[in-house]
């Protein structure tokens, strides 16, 4: 069996991976954020659901819990970097003090678990890395800049980090899951106060349309669970795994417009170049 260590296991997409690797035989290390939600989780599967307190953005504690685990439970042979939250706003009305905070945790804080993981896996020649970015990561949304903008981040970061540890036996995974049907839109949702009226018209629909689907998603999370779990059984796992219809929809229109762009473009992108 497999020893998975999942950031933001208390809630949402986190905890349905958490339950159906529990419910596989697995064993999970899931990561929290208060004494409540560990007890929750402990009490999830006696003896195999093991879980941690852990703020993501302080990184000396992301090193010493890693450390722990391999102590204590065994080695991490799968990461979920989980942990992540959404600023919804328009990108004038964000402060930049929530755009750095919006990083802090959806980058930082997985980089800061990556980081720890690494250099265990690395010895041991073996892993698999999968972090949450979003549908966001590869296409941006009108209202979400921070959100996007901190996915897009990530989804760089690993798509750079696949080819340095490949050789390894380390597998990198992006999961770029659409609407589903957790608490993303409600609790762990930051939105920033309005301020300027000449968005309205652009921004009040949008606002008013996720409030609305919240709780009515496509994406059903135990699905979005499974899948993750075939690809972490895969000798070969992809690179990106887009979960839900709409997801994969969106990307795809968002991927046409590149090559439309490109394809227009193309005489006056090769114009740059020495004669």
């Amino acid at each position: 069996m497999t020893n998975l260590l999942i950031t933001g296991a208390s809630s949402g997409l986190g905890r349905a991976f958490a339950v159906a690797a529990l419910d596989a035989g697995h064993t999970v290390i899931g990561t929290v954020r208060g004494e409540a939600d560990a007890a929750a989780f402990a009490g999830l599967h006696p003896g195999r659901a093991h879980a941690r307190l852990l703020d993501v953005t302080d990184h000396d504690a992301v090193v010493a819990v890693v450390a722990d685990v391999e102590k204590e439970i065994g080695p991490v042979d799968v990461l979920i970097a989980n942990a992540g939250y959404g600023v919804e706003g328009t990108f004038e009305e964000t402060p930049l003090a929530a755009l750095r905070a919006q990083f802090d945790v959806n980058v930082f804080g997985a980089a800061a678990t990556i980081q720890a993981v690494l250099p265990h896996m690395r010895e041991r020649r073996r892993g698999h890395i999968l972090a949450v970015s979003s549908m966001g990561g590869l296409v941006g949304f009108p209202g979400v800049s921070a959100y996007c903008a901190s996915k897009y981040a990530l989804e760089g970061l690993l798509a750079s980090l696949g080819p340095e540890i490949a050789g390894f036996g380390i597998h990198v995974t992006a999961l770029e899951p659409g609407s589903f049907r957790t608490d993303w839109a409600g609790r762990s949702m930051i939105r920033t106060p309005r301020t300027i009226g000449d968005y309205d018209e652009v921004f009040d629909p949008i606002r008013d349309a996720r409030q609305q689907a919240s709780g009515r998603q496509s994406g059903d999370p135990a699905r979005a669970a499974a899948a993750v779990l075939r690809i972490i059984g895969e000798p070969r796992p992809p690179r990106h795994l887009v979960l839900g219809s709409d997801a994969l929809r969106i990307v795809r229109a968002g991927r046409q417009v590149v090559d439309n762009d490109l394809a227009a473009w193309e005489e006056l992108s090769l114009s740059t170049d020495f004669a």
